[in-house]
């Protein structure tokens, strides 16, 4: 999490694993597997989280069973003190369980809300009722997972959904290049990686396991960072200029 915030991320998502990550593709899986594997729970994770002190916003990115395992009340006080500004909820549809959505409502933590491609105008505008923080847009219909190229209707859908909130878009599933982060970045507010994140996190120098494939692990994801940083900031924009992205 330091890693990420001194290469340049703008936010941290930060991963509670689930036994049954519907959403996930095989990376993420994985990596999910291996946390479960070592004793990680929602407790843990917001452990790490106020171990960190990040000086930038932290987005707790989990599904709605841990959450309610933990006790939503106990989960929202928790992670506010842990030092989360968000939570991002996978498999939560908007209306789902008001009674959830008020809870969060009431707290410091933002709701952040997915919105999908299939996701219909009517449907788009109760989606984004009550969001704050961003909104999370899933660039493409499937699991996580590394892509090779950016949706071409992309600048449609992100001015679908500019046409019914003022929040920021961010567009999150398959992007993992510098070249498609900053592609995206021209008709989007910001970028989310986690696929090709993990898997730089997983680098092991040459195929080894011991403790120096974790040092090219941390080297290969802060060099990714740092690229897809420059690529995000580095968009033109409409009118000329470079903006941040």
């Amino acid at each position: 999490m330091r890693l990420a915030e001194e290469a340049g991320a703008d936010f941290v998502e930060v991963g509670v694993p689930f036994s049954d990550p519907l959403a996930d593709g095989p990376t993420i899986q994985r990596s999910t597997q291996a946390a479960l594997a070592q004793g990680i729970t929602v407790a843990r994770v917001l452990e790490l989280v106020a171990q960190a002190q990040l000086g930038i916003p932290v987005v707790i990115m989990t599904y709605v069973n841990p959450v309610l395992a933990y006790g939503v009340p106990r989960f929202l006080t928790d992670a506010h003190a842990a030092g989360a500004s968000g939570l991002l909820l996978t498999d939560f549809p908007a209306g789902s369980d008001p009674a959830i959505e008020d809870a969060v409502a009431a707290s410091p933590l933002a709701l952040i809300r997915l919105v999908a491609p299939t996701t219909s105008d009517d449907r788009l505008a109760q989606a984004v009722k009550g969001a704050k923080g961003f909104v999370y847009f899933i660039s493409r219909l499937g699991v996580t997972g590394v892509r090779p190229d950016a949706p071409p209707d992309l600048g449609a859908q992100v001015r679908r959904i500019r046409a019914v909130t003022s929040l920021p878009v961010v567009v999150g599933f398959g992007i993992s290049t510098p070249v498609q982060a900053a592609a995206a970045a021209r008709v989007a507010d910001g970028v989310v990686v986690g696929s090709a994140w993990v898997e730089a996190l997983g680098a092991e120098g040459g195929g080894g396991g011991g403790g120096g494939g974790a040092g090219a692990g941390l080297k290969a994801a802060e060099r990714l960072l740092r690229e897809l940083a420059a690529a995000g900031r580095a968009r033109e924009v409409a009118g000329g200029g470079e903006v941040p992205a």
